[in-house]
């Protein structure tokens, strides 16, 4: 072992220097950039870039004041996407701060709390039962330390660690090695400090998880945003092709042309739709805040929406989580001192993280407990379903184990009645069963106990030495339910989610819970029939079983995949150290403020209360993000796509291009900042009523459908213009400028629901605001002095009124064939969300 003068850890400046050196301690995810570096980023689109670039090429051929207006377009876009992302990411980091894991070390000779993340090699850590290895380090003091390893061996019993010296760690660094401590896994008993050698996706469970961050970093929803872009690319390719082959046909410049396709392209393209989904996210994380939900991971916004099974654990979910020890009896059923003496020792030195129903027990009855002194414990494991702890009084060794009744009951060979030990035969046994079942109808969650006399010259403590005990009696808990919980659960209901118990604790107790809640239970299955059935088996089967009782951290775990592998969204809430496993398993970890580090550290979602009611708050919001994401996608398949494609169509028949370059960036410029408001935009309730999806397919035939009726409307405009009214290249781009921005911006309030708008469903005053303000502006512009700057021309009233005619016809037809479409082809076609 080190010598204490050596355990020093870090002045701040050594850390610091570290930190940049080393980086930050995490394996996966994003690491954060220069803000410099992020507002460069902006302008790495293909687009963007052939853009600039030509644009340079064209100013010193001459075209200089098209060039600097079109290089102004795109910074100014760049610089409007930078401000907006960045405000979303900081706005988010104060959030996330509040609930971020922490860790206890040694600074400037000092105890100090840390983000996990700011540990360094060369840190010196202190940790206890609960808390998570923060990092690849060797155990430099010890006292009962066990951790569970089972995230890197798959080990589920937690394996005691002792002090070592660096040498001896590094020599075999292996969770073999005693000394030796990983990232990824946690303490379940005693306390350690240890110093750290290795940080980050330098660590082992980093290399493991190397690829992790391209894996889970994308929700399906994510994946699909995706996969929609590059259908959009294939489009742009596809345009600019078609656009130069007209143009070159027609004998029209080749820089000019190339310009027109590329900025054709631009308007196409979705470019705003990483803001829209960065400002819906962040402003749906602050909005679930406000409703004591915290996002850790923005993506899980969506999945969180779209869960529809949600499993949970009974305690403090469904029940008041303040739990009161009531009775402590012995196998007759009658109030035994000694049952609560041994508990309370137990409860008392055990170094494990303390339950509700440890403190319980020592909140019950303060117990002089001097005269026994702690020798060892064997901690708790989920296989086991028990504990031990060894003590030592006037020269005699005793162990005392506390439990789930029936793991106690097959330890046991013995009973006490009154002072005397009898035998734990099969008809003693049945009738304490029955006493455990009894207590559990009634509403009592029961612990058992036992103890065993120690030989006294034994050292060597196992869980091997939990056999021929002596069955001490029980202790009986009430957590009664909460008193709202059931019209809650039924709001939950509405939603579209389904709740299921997956509990360690007996189906009798459970059941009885359910019942005074109303939560109607379909079946009850028990952990040991979980082992008999395969997963097939076990997929058609879940779909009937509302509680799954006694089952293993690890049954919990195989129950979620098994849901998600049958096409749902499955959330799970659990704050214990046994519940890390299911909460990387679900779509969506939900876990609490005052959880365990490790079940903190895996969640996804943070609630700030353990509330059911809390929870449907931020599932309602986080639908509402997932639909006014998907207005902004909709909106550019409607009439952003259909007058680029008129655009296009209309350089084939008319003797000038129908927008220049400069007027369509402009135009893309002032549709796009109208739509920033939309994060914050209303939703109809009907939208949130149930889980929402995403679906590729709807997504296309929406855009088969409505982006011809703009086209359409392009046309006639078209005709109107050149062929009615015979305006020259200036007037008629002036004129379809009007038209085209006016339209593409007021299609929101149609496409946005599928109510009649502003009647049966209200925007937010912000997206009106927004909206009349940008549309404004594209009136005005022709008549200020920009108009001239971007080759405008004067239109007259006649001209004016005609597009205005043309502006709302459009927007009639929009309501007629929405209501058509949605009366065809349904919203949602059942793709699901993946974490």
């Amino acid at each position: 072992m080190e010598s204490p003068m050596r355990i020093t850890g870090l002045s701040s400046f050594e850390a610091k220097k570290k930190l940049n050196e080393f980086g930050e301690n995490i394996v996966y995810g994003k690491r954060k950039l220069n803000p410099v570096i992020l507002f460069f980023k902006k302008f790495n689109s293909p687009l963007l870039i052939i853009l600039i670039v030509v644009s340079i090429v064209s100013y010193f051929l001459g075209e200089r004041t098209n060039a600097l207006i079109i290089i102004s377009m795109v910074l100014i876009s760049g610089i409007m996407d930078f401000i907006n992302s960045f405000k979303s990411e900081k706005a988010v980091e104060k959030l996330v701060a509040k609930v971020l894991t922490k860790a206890t070390v040694l600074r400037d000779g000092q105890k100090k709390k840390i983000n996990l993340r700011e540990i360094v090699p060369g840190d010196v850590a202190f940790l206890s039962a609960g808390d998570v290895i923060p990092a690849d380090s060797f155990v430099l003091e010890a006292k009962d330390f066990f951790v569970n390893q089972s995230a890197l061996t798959g080990e589920s019993f937690p394996v005691e660690k002792y002090d070592g010296t660096e040498e001896k760690a590094l020599k075999e660094f292996t969770p073999e090695n005693e000394s030796a401590v990983f990232m990824g896994t946690n303490a379940v008993t005693g306390f350690a400090t240890i110093k750290v050698l290795k940080t980050g996706r330098e660590t082992e469970f980093g290399k493991i998880l190397k690829d992790l961050s391209e894996r889970s970093g994308d929700t399906e929803f994510e994946k699909s945003i995706k996969s929609f872009s590059y259908f959009i690319m294939k489009l742009n390719f596809l345009l600019v092709g078609i656009v130069l082959l007209i143009n070159a046909l027609l004998g029209r410049g080749i820089l000019e042309s190339f310009i027109f396709a590329v900025a054709i392209a631009i308007g196409l393209t979705p470019e705003l739709l990483p803001v829209i989904m960065s400002v819906s996210l962040s402003r749906g994380s602050i909005k679930m805040a406000e409703k004591n939900v915290i996002v850790k991971k923005l993506s899980a916004i969506q999945n969180f929406g779209s869960m529809n099974i949600l499993c949970t654990d009974k305690t403090g979910t469904l029940t008041e989580d303040k739990i009161v020890l009531i009775k402590h009896i012995d196998a007759k059923g009658e109030d035994s001192e000694d049952v609560l003496l041994y508990s309370y020792i137990n409860s008392a030195y055990h170094t494990g993280v303390k339950n509700p129903l440890d403190r319980a027990i020592s909140e019950h009855k303060k117990l002089d407990i001097s005269g026994f002194k702690k020798i060892d414990e064997v901690p708790f494991d989920f296989t086991r379903r028990r504990d031990s702890l060894v003590v030592e009084s006037g020269g005699e060794k005793v162990l005392i184990t506390k439990g789930a009744p029936e793991s106690i009951f097959d330890v046991c060979a013995f009973y006490r009645n009154k002072d005397k030990n009898l035998k734990f035969d099969s008809e003693t046994k049945k009738n304490v069963l029955e006493r455990f079942r009894e207590l559990s109808r009634d509403g009592f969650r029961v612990l058992a106990l036992a103890i065993k006399k120690l030989d006294p010259d034994d050292n060597d403590y196992q869980k091997d030495d939990e056999k021929e005990m002596i069955f001490m009696g029980f202790t009986a808990f009430l957590d009664p339910p909460k008193k709202d919980v059931a019209d809650t659960i039924e709001k939950i209901k509405k939603l579209g989610i389904e709740i299921k118990i997956l509990t360690g604790d007996n189906e009798i107790l459970t059941e009885k819970i359910c019942r005074d809640i109303d939560l109607k239970i379909k079946g009850i299955i028990l952990g040991t029939q979980l082992n008999s059935i395969s997963d097939s088996e076990l997929k058609i089967l879940a779909r009937k079983i509302t509680v799954f009782a006694r089952i293993t951290p690890e049954q919990k775990e195989r129950v979620i995949t098994v849901l998600r592998k049958s096409g749902h969204a499955v959330g799970y809430l659990g704050d214990g150290i046994n519940d890390a496993p299911a909460l990387k398993a679900a779509d969506i970890g939900i876990s609490v403020n005052n959880a365990v580090d490790v079940a903190k550290d895996t969640a996804d979602i943070i609630l700030m209360k353990k509330s059911l009611e809390v929870l449907k708050d931020g599932v309602k919001e986080g639908r509402r993000t997932f639909e006014n994401t998907l207005k902004y996608i909709m909106m550019g398949l409607s009439s952003n796509f259909g007058n680029m494609f008129s655009m296009m169509g209309a350089s084939a028949f008319l003797p000038f291009l129908p927008m220049l370059p400069p007027q369509i960036l402009l135009n893309n410029f002032l549709y796009d900042m109208s739509q920033l408001s939309l994060p914050a935009d209303n939703v109809d309730e009907s939208e949130i009523e149930k889980p929402p999806r995403w679906n590729l397919d709807f997504i296309k035939k929406f855009m088969i459908v409505f982006g011809p009726v703009s086209s359409l409307f392009d046309f006639l405009t078209f005709g109107l213009l050149y062929f009615v009214f015979r305006l020259g290249q200036s007037q008629f781009q002036t004129g379809w400028f009007i038209e085209s921005l006016t339209t593409q911006v007021l299609v929101i309030y149609f496409i946005r629901t599928r109510k009649l708008p502003f009647i049966q469903s209200r925007p937010s005053l912000a997206l009106v605001i927004n909206t009349v303000l940008m549309v404004a502006i594209a009136w005005l512009i022709p008549f200020s002095p920009l108009g001239r700057l971007f080759q405008f021309g004067k239109l007259s009233f006649l001209i004016l009124i005609s597009v205005i005619f043309i502006v709302v016809a459009y927007l009639v037809l929009v309501e007629i064939v929405k209501r058509i479409f949605y009366k065809f082809v349904p919203k949602v076609c059942g793709a699901r969300m993946l974490k």
